[in-house]
């Protein structure tokens, strides 16, 4: 699609949902920084539920450190991908304390250079926690800027790098909230719920779902 086209897309989102809010758990740089690694492969739901007992326990970096993958495990065991989290959430809470005195550093280099925490993550924690304009591409996100001809490409950074450029600046950091949510409540996977699509006008999907009784 053109880039007016894009824009007119990611406007008509931020109409219908004005104050976009991230459906992980935190309180701080460093609690968001843990849910977000914990969330890969896992919805946001069970997240949260495991980081109600492990934040009270460990809400923050040297706390976290002092209890260890062994001690991080009980409480996140329902979680995808659980053995390696803990250890990663360790190892990360570690260095965070060796080499930033426990807190989150706020430049990309940095962030990815702890275990666990790649592009994607470093660019929800730049762009919730230290304001950035950093659009983080997941799954969801990935599907609608290919579906939708927003952004096309063949890996998240192309998308990411299509969305940036298409983006209006002003509403760039909000509009990686605006996507995801409506990835995941909207522009579903197996079967888009277009008929309550607000950007429908703006988007190029060929097969767009008329309404929740079509086959």
């Amino acid at each position: 699609m053109s880039t007016a086209q894009a824009e007119a897309f990611i406007r008509a989102l931020a109409a219908a949902n004005p104050s976009p809010q991230p459906e992980l758990d935190f309180a701080d740089p460093f609690t968001l920084l843990v849910a977000v690694v914990l969330s890969a492969q896992t919805t946001d739901l069970a997240v949260n539920k495991a980081t109600a007992t492990l934040f009270a326990v460990a809400p923050d970096a040297a706390a976290m450190a002092a209890l260890g993958a062994e001690g991080i495990a009980p409480h996140i065991r329902r979680l995808g991908l659980w053995q390696a989290k803990a250890k990663n959430v360790a190892a990360l809470a570690a260095l965070l304390v060796e080499r930033h005195a426990g807190q989150v550093p706020s430049d990309r280099e940095s962030l990815e250079a702890l275990p666990g925490v790649g592009r994607k993550t470093a660019n929800v924690v730049l762009n919730v926690a230290f304001g950035e304009n950093a659009m983080a591409v997941d799954t969801h996100i990935f599907r609608i800027g290919n579906r939708t001809g927003l952004a096309p490409g063949k890996t998240p950074r192309e998308v990411e790098d299509g969305l940036v450029r298409r983006c209006p600046p002003e509403l760039l950091r909000d509009a990686h909230h605006w996507l995801i949510l409506h990835g995941r409540y909207v522009c579903k996977a197996r079967r888009p719920e277009c008929w309550h699509c607000p950007a429908i006008q703006a988007c190029n999907y060929p097969d767009k779902v008329a309404g929740p009784t079509a086959g």
